[in-house]
């Protein structure tokens, strides 16, 4: 298992592996990496302090997968531009003669340029423990956008295979499947038209059915579809969302101040005033959502925190709040609600995030007061 870390350097952002044995640094694998210029590979230096040795990848600028899609669903633009970074990745591991069985694929440690919508693979020399593949079909699955039944199709067809065959499905043949689905895409919407006709009424040219769908698949791929598998995550995900719409009711219904019953300590009053007056009902107050929000330091109110993760940069698409700063990054920091308050934690950003003066380390969590001042790049906010 990898002994990862993040940390900085001048003004340059690095993912750290510490090394339990001292490396030969003679050897090719540590000699190419050294040298750089290897396209869709991280950027690695071999470091010793303290008589450690750590292996340094430069991910400046660049967000890991996890850190992409906190909130994001996978999209099928998505998939194609990373099965594409996948290819290009491969033909550099050919062409620098290293080994495809080294580069690791948990998605905390593959990254991505927003701005470039580039991907970077870590490569571990002469590393022969867990390649995190696995956990990446397990991420496709988690954040694959539902709604979007051909992809999902395709996403749990990937984890199934990744699980059969591993790495060498990965590398040399999900590509062709990803352009095989994208096909029978093409003649589904064909199938739908063809069966259109100028008489049919809007419901008559709805999609083309599932079973339709799945035997156009079957004819494309020649393996069976697992539509039947889709449909019950898709039940699942529709239970979900009534659950939690009726709590969001309930709560909506409830008042500030609810009365609780009478207390069964006392079933008959004990003194004369209790007699007079009647016994105690206590009131207690509901728990409310405590409201937060970031202000200019002037006073002036910037904007309500509502929704978590709340990502904070300049790159309009990615983030909630968009700083118009050039000192700030793209996607530069995040608030997050969890068990025990509010935290701000910084995302790899090129200038830092600091809290009350003091800088935050890549990914540092730190818990928020209120009152506290915050800066991203050169913009300064107060935090209550």
């Amino acid at each position: 298992m990898l002994t990862a870390e993040y940390v900085r350097n001048y003004n340059c952002n690095y993912e750290r592996i510490t090394l339990e044995q001292k490396p030969e640094e003679k050897r090719y694998q540590y000699c190419i990496l050294s040298r750089g210029g290897i396209r869709y590979l991280l950027p690695c230096s071999l470091r010793y302090i303290d008589s450690n040795a750590y292996l340094y990848y430069d991910i400046s600028s660049m967000q890991n997968l996890t850190q992409v899609f906190g909130e994001k669903k996978i999209t099928q633009e998505w998939v194609k531009d990373f099965l594409w970074g996948i290819r290009q990745m491969r033909y550099e591991l050919d062409r620098f003669l290293l080994e495809e069985g080294n580069v690791i694929w948990n998605p905390e440690h593959i990254y991505q340029d927003l701005e470039k919508n580039d991907f970077s693979f870590l490569y571990m020399p002469y590393y022969d423990g867990e390649d995190g593949l696995k956990a990446l079909a397990d991420f496709f699955v988690e954040h694959v956008d539902y709604e979007d039944e051909e992809l999902v199709e395709f996403i749990y067809r990937i984890h199934e295979k990744i699980q059969q065959i591993g790495r060498e499905y990965l590398c040399k043949q999900i590509h062709e499947d990803f352009l095989r689905m994208e096909n029978c895409k093409k003649e589904m919407a064909e199938a739908t038209q063809e069966r259109t006709s100028p008489m049919t009424t809007s419901a008559d040219s709805a999609d083309l059915l599932p079973e339709e769908r799945e035997a156009l698949w079957s004819k494309s791929t020649g393996k069976r579809g697992i539509r039947f598998f889709m449909e019950g995550r898709k039940r699942k995900q529709t239970r979900k969302e009534e659950y939690r719409e009726s709590i969001r009711q309930r709560m909506n219904e409830g008042n500030v101040y609810a009365v609780c019953e009478e207390s069964h300590y006392h079933e008959q009053p004990t003194t004369e005033a209790e007699e007079e007056f009647g016994r105690t009902i206590f009131i207690e107050e509901a728990a409310v959502a405590k409201t937060v929000a970031l202000y200019k330091p002037d006073g002036e109110k910037v904007m309500t925190l509502e929704k978590f993760p709340f990502v904070i940069g300049k790159k309009k698409e990615n983030v909630d709040l968009v700083i118009n700063d050039y000192s700030a990054s793209r996607v530069h920091a995040r608030i997050t609600h969890e068990e025990g308050g509010y935290f701000i934690e910084d995302l790899n950003s090129t200038n830092g995030t600091f809290k009350n003066g003091l800088r935050l380390q890549p990914y540092e969590k730190r818990k928020l007061e209120s009152g506290d001042e915050l800066r991203f790049g050169k913009t300064e906010y107060v935090y209550r």
